[in-house]
């Protein structure tokens, strides 16, 4: 999860003895991707295939846990206004032994994280 802020610089008057000061600009968000075996009967990634990416956004809930040893959540990441960006299934090679793995990746307007220990 990635995040980078851009700085600007301003000086306060025109005069020329005083230097200039940095300020923080816009802020970037890195997509966020998720990745998870291909479960038989497993309809949550399907509907997420089926997104119209014609309409206007549709306002999804995605929420990130870290679970401890008792499968509790110790953290927690929501994204705020989530949208699938790309969807990737998986390669199927009929000479592979690899587990069938697909990916979806989220773009969004930032991150809120949330401790609980």
């Amino acid at each position: 999860m990635e995040t980078e802020t851009d700085d600007v610089e301003y000086r306060h008057s025109n005069s020329k003895l005083y230097p200039t000061i940095k300020m923080p600009g816009i802020s970037k968000y890195g997509n966020v991707t998720a990745k998870k075996g291909i479960l038989h009967n497993d309809e949550q990634f399907a509907s997420l295939c089926k997104y119209d990416f014609t309409t206007p956004i549709k306002p999804l809930s995605v929420i990130i846990s870290l679970l401890d040893e008792k499968g509790n959540p110790a953290m927690s990441w929501t994204l705020r206004n989530p949208w699938p960006a790309r969807i990737t299934g998986e390669d199927l090679k009929s000479d592979g032994n690899e587990v069938a793995v697909e990916s979806i990746e989220f773009a969004h307007e930032g991150i809120t994280l949330q401790n609980y220990i």
